[in-house]
């Protein structure tokens, strides 16, 4: 049916309208009939203007008013007029306004939705996820669809104005080792070959340094066949980054410019500078975590200076083994129940801990299970050591270093939430974290892994260390954490072939293996590689906490699942015989 184009959108017609003849297209976002006069909220992605169909304005466009029901698709034309007194709405900027409707034309019907369109409706995310072209229509979901789109807009402003230049890097490339599976995708041409999308671009954004791009960025999308959670996706997207001669500082320069640009841009928030910096040492010992977050101010303390000469077998044991005792304080918890402590016990037993210590701080001293193992000297040492007062509750854990800290660091999270200490309206915490071990062991395979991935670079003066104690090599690496989440992780690159054969030594990479993954990298490094580093920022997550919401799947516009399903479309799914027979593939 014919329609005329619209000359405003529902957001847009104010009190300087009024007497205006206009046309509107958009959604019934809700219908009233209040003794025969219809008033329609009429909807689009620029907002809502009330329509009002009158039986003695326009008695042809009322009848046909009677049949609109929710989420018809309709194109009204009308004259503005100033809403009466009794019916202004100051909560929306259309509010003081209505269009009395002269002609209706109904572009098409609707069914009645699964859902409400409505923010804050009590349905199921398999339902939302389902219709997902229902659920983008509520206000919420359009605001982070726009949020994220004007995010995209102030990064490309910011590095197109320093210089930077985007580049696409190919979807179809080589498989090759980046700690997750692969994605892979059989060659039709080539019989029994495979492409793999791309973990990262990051082979190619150093060849692009090769190149002489020597500054390089990309919105880019990126895959991995991983199992899912509520910040992971088996496709996501990244901002890429590459910088030809730089060291960490002038890595660090540019992405707290950038974070300035994008609070400011996004919701005007002024980004204090610098970024505080911690070693990742530093990280573990105080939060727990190499991603703290820093919105409140609990902070774990290393116990094993005021324990040093304890007989107490689980502090001595720990101290023997190269391992650490942690304390926390939970400042005026010293009256929490047997049974919430019985909780709390449990809650790191879950993660691997042989149980909790507790400890009451009473103006005679300490109370606790074990005080008798502890002489006066040791338990004043403890209180010292955290700074405890009467009244306060004292946690310690003891075992091997890092898998002790990472459960005292969940409990200082699960502390936070017990305490409501993270305030809704709590500045932004951002922080860097470096100097990363290069490599962690696994007992299972019994080998060395990258920690980030195995082109970043060592320490320069660590760089002797690699053949005789690679566990204590630290990495040119970084990583920023925005409100306890990594937002985003980078490293200075190795950019010398003999180094990087180095790393692929330590990594139980041989010689023949490293050729067929890696050889094209290695080859171009002999003709003229700088010195470079850069960083991914993992955007979906950014613009998840820019949003304020829990989840990365409500600031996508069309999701995969936590089993990495899409709902909507009902993929993954089967495909013919004969397209697996022109990609020479059988299945079992």
């Amino acid at each position: 049916m014919k329609f005329k184009k619209r000359t405003h959108n529902c957001g847009e017609l104010r009190i300087s309208n009024v007497d205006d003849k206009v046309v509107l297209n958009g959604w019934v976002d809700n219908r009233r009939d209040l003794g025969g006069v219809i008033f329609i909220d009429l909807r689009d992605r620029y907002g809502i203007t009330q329509i009002v169909f009158e039986p003695t304005y326009n008695g042809d466009a009322h009848e046909l008013g009677k049949s609109l029901r929710g989420e018809f698709v309709i194109s009204i034309e009308g004259k503005v007029r100033k809403r009466p007194p009794e019916t202004d709405n100051s909560k929306i900027p259309t509010g003081h306004v209505d269009v009395m409707v002269d002609k209706l034309v109904i572009l098409n019907e609707a069914e009645t939705t699964p859902f409400q369109i409505k923010d804050n409706v009590d349905v199921s995310e398999d339902i939302r996820l389902k219709y997902r072209y229902l659920d983008l229509r509520r206000e919420k979901m359009k605001n982070n669809m726009l949020l994220r789109h004007q995010m995209y807009q102030s990064v490309r402003k910011f590095f197109s104005i320093k210089e930077f230049v985007e580049i696409e890097t190919p979807v179809l490339m080589k498989s090759t080792p980046e700690g997750a599976r692969d994605f892979l995708v059989p060659s039709r041409i080539n019989k029994s070959k495979f492409y793999a999308l791309p973990q990262s671009p990051q082979t190619y954004k150093q060849l692009l340094m090769v190149s002489g791009f020597d500054r390089y960025f990309q919105i880019v999308k990126c895959f991995r066949d991983e199992d899912l959670r509520a910040d992971r996706q088996p496709e996501f997207t990244q901002i890429d980054v590459e910088m030809s001669f730089v060291d960490t500082e002038d890595v660090f320069e540019i992405v707290e410019q950038l974070m300035s640009n994008l609070f400011k841009d996004v919701n005007g928030h002024e980004l204090k500078l610098p970024i505080p910096r911690f070693t990742y040492e530093e990280a573990m010992e105080k939060y727990g975590s190499d991603k703290p977050d820093l919105r409140f101010d609990l902070e774990m303390v290393t116990l094993n200076e005021a324990v040093k000469n304890t007989e107490f077998k689980v502090f001595k044991d720990a101290s023997a083994n190269g391992g650490i005792v942690t304390g926390l304080l939970a400042k005026g918890c010293g009256d929490f129940t047997r049974n919430q402590l019985d909780v709390l016990t449990e809650f790191v037993k879950k993660l691997g801990a042989g149980g909790l210590i507790w400890m009451r701080v009473k103006e005679e001293g300490l109370e606790a299970p074990i005080a008798k193992f502890l002489s006066d000297e040791e338990k004043q040492s403890i209180i010292d050591s955290l700074n405890a007062k009467p009244g306060d509750l004292i946690f310690i854990l003891a075992g091997k270093k890092y898998s002790t800290l990472s459960i005292m660091g969940s409990l200082r999270l699960e502390m936070a939430r017990r305490l409501e200490l993270i305030k809704p309206d709590a500045e932004p915490a951002l922080l860097w974290v470096t100097d990363f071990p290069l490599l962690e062991w696994d007992d299972e395979t019994q080998r060395y892994y990258a920690m980030h991935h195995p082109f970043t670079s060592p320490r320069v003066e660590d760089i002797e260390l690699m053949e005789t104690d690679p566990g204590k090599v630290k990495a040119r690496a970084y990583d920023l954490v925005l409100d306890g989440n990594e937002i985003a992780g980078g490293s200075i690159r190795i950019h010398d072939s003999k180094l990087q054969a180095k790393m692929f030594k330590a990594l139980g990479i041989s010689k023949e293996e490293a050729e067929e993954k890696f050889g094209f990298l290695m080859n171009a490094f002999k003709y003229g590689a700088p010195p470079h580093g850069g960083i991914a920022f993992g955007f979906d997550r950014l613009a998840m906490l820019f949003a304020g919401e829990d989840s990365i799947r409500d600031v996508i516009a069309f999701p995969k699942t936590a089993s990495g399903t899409s709902l909507m479309d009902d993929s993954p799914s089967y495909v013919s015989e004969e397209q697996l027979r022109d990609l020479h593939i059988k299945l079992r």
